[in-house]
């Protein structure tokens, strides 16, 4: 059975600011990769090691063919809702699936998507949607 990043695939991204603290983006931290800034082009992934895995489990929302990405990897987030695109580098481990199974977030022109899979930084996900937006239905491709 291929696994469900060998094709591209739709999710929920949200965004967060880098660092082991919620508040303000500054200087909470750099993450798990310790290279995260919230005002670079970059994502955190939910399946980035064992430990990660662990924490965000999106095998509890029967995401299971998410393969194992580390530090670096390179993905291509287009919104469902505009087309805008955006090339991140996994810099951090999330968003925690597990507490949003099955949340769907549809656009305007009817296309949805469901699960937290993709957590963009600021810089990133300014680039395909507002911030004020929060969540939005993606496509995401590596």
């Amino acid at each position: 059975m291929p696994s469900e990043i060998d094709a591209p695939f739709f999710g929920e991204s949200t965004w967060f600011c880098c660092g082991t603290a919620w508040g303000p983006c500054g200087g909470t931290g750099h993450g798990a990769c310790g290279t995260c800034n919230s005002g670079s082009l970059q994502c955190a992934w939910p399946n980035l090691s064992d430990a990660c895995f662990s924490i965000t489990r999106p095998d509890r929302c029967g995401r299971t063919g998410l393969l194992r990405w580390g530090c670096g990897h390179a993905f291509t987030i287009t919104s469902r809702c505009n087309g805008a695109s955006v090339g991140v580098h996994i810099a951090d481990c999330g968003p925690q699936t597990d507490l949003f199974c099955g949340e769907r977030d549809c656009c305007s022109n009817g296309l949805c998507a469901r699960d937290r899979l993709m957590d963009l930084t600021p810089a990133a996900f300014s680039r395909i949607a507002s911030l004020s937006a929060g969540k939005i239905p993606v496509q995401v491709a590596s």
